[in-house]
């Protein structure tokens, strides 16, 4: 006795449930940005300072970028004898303006450069070690 199977109805079945999947997908990916829960996504500024180290001196240097205009100030974190920190006044500083810090160690010393934006975004502009 010979026995006849019928495989025919495999492969147009596995098609159908793979093309409900990727509807099912894309409906629920567009219906994310759709109605907002992707959420947003906050813009990165673009400005550069750089540090250097001459024996105790750290002097950071304001490079300017494309989002200048946006900056409100920098806060400058480095070895100090007082609190450790330095903010520049409460105004965007020129670019090439620096800043010299004579409390170095001459070894590695650490120093963070955070800018503040107009919109009330921060984000640190540099982080090393000099």
């Amino acid at each position: 006795m010979k026995l006849m199977y019928n495989e025919e109805a495999v492969s147009p079945v596995i098609g159908v449930i793979l093309m409900v999947a990727i509807t099912v997908i894309l409906a629920a990916v567009i219906a994310a940005f759709v109605f907002g829960m992707a959420g947003s996504v906050q813009s990165t500024k673009n400005v550069a300072a750089t540090a250097t180290q001459q024996g105790k001196n750290i002097i950071v240097t304001y490079q300017g970028g494309p989002d200048h205009n946006n900056l409100e100030w920098l806060n400058i974190t480095w070895p100090d004898s007082g609190t450790g920190t330095y903010t520049t006044p409460n105004q965007d500083p020129d670019v090439g303006t620096a800043w010299t810090n004579a409390n170095g160690t001459g070894g590695k010393d650490h120093v963070v450069v955070t800018a503040a934006f107009g919109d009330g975004s921060q984000q640190v502009i540099l982080d090393t070690y000099v």
